[in-house]
């Protein structure tokens, strides 16, 4: 541990992270109820449970922050049930420990998040990738707690927000569109697939930028422009807060500034 800081503004000694399943694509999300698309299973856990939750609670008395990825909804219920049982075994304390995609969720773990303190940390065009299938796979009723964003943030939650590249697209304007329309990327008619989850601009930049800094622990220096933060700032070609939809992909990237110095200019 000594080898690595704990502080800096460059690198920093992150989180312990985990897996709990596999992927929703792979039809390796574990569920609580079978696929279905295909009954004959119910995803795959990576670990026993009581592997995990020890886990869980050995990392987190050593004063880690964990992150662990879960995608189906037995998956994430597990996870929260460990961080509760760590909280339990070890005390509360300000461990900012995430859950990695929190992709879907019974309704009844959302409030979860805040009580426990945990950080969903979301990729934003997951959904509108997902969504061609998603119902297919799972039904309609589980699909009520995917990708619930606006659910979590009423419940209190703060969300980080990020690409997952390369399993998505590296530019995060594909990511503010998802998380404002839920639309598929050739802008599909109607108001989105489940419209009341949709985040507006002002609240999908926020998580992009301060929310993820909250998750790192370095709210304290960026992820917001202030005097005394790092200015660590992109200036685009269109203003996101008042352009169509329609325009959201379309917007490039001017300049690039890190630690106050241009770094890009196009």
């Amino acid at each position: 541990m000594k080898e690595y800081p704990d502080e800096g503004n460059w690198i920093r000694f992150g989180y312990l992270k985990a897996f709990a399943d596999g992927s929703m694509g792979s039809s390796t999300a574990l569920m609580f109820e079978p696929y279905t698309d295909n009954p004959a299973t119910s995803g795959l856990a990576m670990w026993q449970y009581d592997d995990l939750e020890k886990m869980v609670v050995t990392a987190d008395k050593m004063g880690f922050q964990i992150g662990i990825h879960a995608i189906g909804d037995k998956a994430n219920n597990w996870v929260l049930n460990a961080f509760e049982k760590a909280e339990a075994v070890n005390g509360r304390r300000d461990s900012r420990h995430r859950i990695e995609h929190s992709q879907t969720l019974q309704l009844s773990d959302i409030p979860r998040f805040a009580e426990l303190g945990v950080i969903p940390s979301m990729q934003p065009t997951h959904c509108i990738s997902d969504k061609l299938f998603y119902e297919q796979r799972v039904g309609y009723e589980r699909c009520r707690g995917t990708y619930a964003w606006r659910s979590l943030i009423n419940a209190g939650s703060v969300l980080a927000f990020g690409t997952d590249y390369q399993v998505e697209p590296l530019n995060p304007m594909e990511g503010l569109y998802a998380a404002v329309t839920r639309k598929d990327r050739l802008g599909e008619e109607g108001n989105g697939w489940f419209p009341e989850q949709k985040l507006t601009m002002e609240e999908a930049i926020k998580f992009y930028t301060l929310g993820s800094a909250y998750a790192q622990f370095m709210d304290d220096r960026k992820g917001i422009i202030r005097p005394g933060y790092l200015a660590d700032i992109v200036i685009v070609d269109k203003d996101l807060l008042t352009i169509p939809e329609t325009e959201i992909m379309k917007t490039k990237v001017d300049y690039t500034i890190v630690g106050g110095k241009v770094v890009y200019s196009k």
